[in-house]
């Protein structure tokens, strides 16, 4: 059985994702005032399991989950060649009126 922590691994850390969480009419999103987090989830992880361990884990309503399958990348040592895993990433939008994520606080 997966616990809320196998669930979600993590926040992803990058300017764009940090800019999405914070802003919330950046990248094409205008006159949507909802947070929107992007995180590093298990690759078996549903919509649902995302959705109800983001709920236990920052006491927010969700309003919508989208996922992607990250592919690996290809990584060279010299001759020897090795690919980095796959993994997915759940950018979850918070529904409207609820309190702002921060991650210092939760993560």
């Amino acid at each position: 059985m997966r616990t809320v922590w196998n669930v979600i691994l993590g926040p992803i850390i990058t300017e764009k994702a940090l800019e999405m969480k914070d802003d919330p009419e950046s990248y094409g999103r205008a006159g949507n005032d909802r947070q929107m987090l992007a995180l590093k989830v298990a690759p078996a992880a549903t919509k649902t399991e995302i959705a109800t361990a983001v709920s236990k884990i920052f006491g927010v309503k969700v309003e919508s989950v989208r996922t992607i399958n990250v592919q690996g990348k290809l990584k060279r040592v010299g001759r020897y060649e090795g690919r980095r895993p796959d993994w997915k990433k759940a950018y979850v939008t918070i529904a409207e009126g609820e309190k702002e994520i921060v991650f210092e606080d939760t993560i």
